[in-house]
């Protein structure tokens, strides 16, 4: 019986995996210039902690999390998000003591039950960035500036950044009123679902997929009527400084995030070639959620890049990370391995990528596998090498051939690829 991966998840397979590597390590790279440092939080939480962050109503909390009791009869729940996963580490350990500032990325799994589609799978990957303590709209272009910065690194140019702003609790409450009163007179075209959202979370409408429901919202009243002095005063800020980075917006008075954490600044960076499923990065601020959590009453904000939906714009992205082989050590004798075997150890332990047959195979099966993996040089090793004290060194780009001196092979071998690395 052949086992196989559950619906939704995915093997990374080594020739993918380069490309991975590539994503992550640009990310990194990034953040470190933005002076972000690497935290990391366990797959399981407590499932408390994500129906008092992402909210009750959420379809994440109703539908799609992983969650089970445990012996004990405690919730948990394999992390859908990893906002709160941080928010509570940052809590937990006092991050905010010494500098309540903090800067703060995650690289990982998340697990949602969702319809897996192209780039959606039910564990799914995400780079996060956080920055903590700062109530200003200079973090909040950071934030973008930062997501802006990684996608241009990766060679993507066809991408349109959606602004908006959510207001406070109080903003918010006053057009959250409106919202339901205008939606409860348009009822009859909205799906089974918003009718649902329209009276416990009328701003979950907005996220609805439906063609229905998205013609429902498009003359709704926009929340930018309704944000206060201080909100529009934030919002006007962001739009200063992210004029002078050179980044362009759209105002999307529709665009909402389904969380109920968000407060003032919501975005997503978009790019026309997912079709619907248009996000690449989204994200915002949560002015109140370590608080909500229990800590101190300090601001947040932060976006998720959902990384299967980002490779999939990367096709031909050049993830080559010298990968092949500085050298192949094709022996062909029983005496030559004794000493192949002695020399490997020393290359790999000056930091050489070596190669070589674990048996005894003919020289030509052995030059075929150098090939296959893109191996630039091999080393030929037989009795009659070892004999004459002179070993054959074959460059595998130029076919030209070499005879090197076996008495101190390893740093004779060493110098010789460290003059062409």
């Amino acid at each position: 019986m052949e086992i196989t991966t559950i619906k939704g998840f995915k093997d990374i397979l080594p020739e993918e995996a380069a490309v991975w590597q590539k994503v992550e390590s640009e990310a990194r790279a990034i953040f470190k210039v933005f002076g972000f440092r690497e935290i990391r939080t366990p797959l399981l939480e407590s499932t408390e902690l994500f129906i008092h962050s992402t909210g009750q109503e959420t379809d994440i909390v109703s539908k799609e999390m992983y969650s089970l009791t445990d012996s004990k009869g405690r919730g948990i729940t394999l992390r859908p998000e990893a906002t709160p996963s941080v928010v509570r580490a940052y809590i937990q350990h006092r991050l905010y003591q010494d500098n309540p500032v903090q800067k703060l990325f995650t690289v990982g799994p998340m697990f949602r039950h969702e319809r897996p589609q192209k780039g959606r799978f039910r564990q799914f990957h995400q780079i996060n960035a956080e920055i903590f303590g700062d109530p200003g709209p200079r973090s909040d272009a950071d934030i973008i500036n930062i997501a802006m910065q990684l996608f241009m690194s990766l060679g993507m140019t066809d991408l349109t950044l959606n602004l908006n702003s959510l207001g406070c609790q109080a903003c918010r409450a006053r057009f959250r009123e409106d919202l339901r009163s205008y939606l409860a007179q348009m009822s009859d075209p909205l799906c089974p679902d918003c009718r649902r959202r329209a009276k416990a979370n009328p701003l979950r409408v907005f996220d609805c997929k439906v063609e229905g429901c998205r013609d429902t919202v498009s003359n709704a009243p926009s929340i930018l009527d309704y944000i206060c002095d201080e909100c529009k005063g934030h919002f006007n800020g962001l739009h200063g400084y992210l004029k002078e980075l050179n980044i362009s917006f759209i105002l999307n008075n529709r665009l909402m995030r389904g969380l109920d954490y968000y407060s003032r600044t919501t975005f997503e960076i978009q790019t026309r070639r997912l079709g619907a499923q248009n996000a690449v990065a989204g994200g915002g601020r949560y002015d109140k959620l370590v608080k909500q959590l229990g800590g101190p009453d300090l601001p947040g904000i932060g976006f998720a890049i959902g990384i299967e939906r980002l490779i999939t714009l990367l096709d031909g992205i050049d993830a080559k990370d010298n990968d092949s082989p500085e050298l192949f050590i094709a022996w062909i004798s029983e005496k030559a391995e004794d000493k192949v075997f002695k020399w490997i150890d020393e290359l790999r332990r000056s930091g050489i990528r070596v190669e070589a047959e674990y048996g005894l195979k003919g020289l030509k099966t052995q030059m075929k596998r150098a090939d296959r993996l893109g191996a630039k040089r091999t080393l030929i090793i037989g009795d009659d090498e070892l004999t004459r004290g002179r070993g054959i060194l074959r460059d595998m780009e130029t076919k030209e051939q070499m005879e090197v001196d076996l008495d101190n092979p390893v740093e004779l071998l060493k110098e010789i690829i460290g003059s062409r690395a």
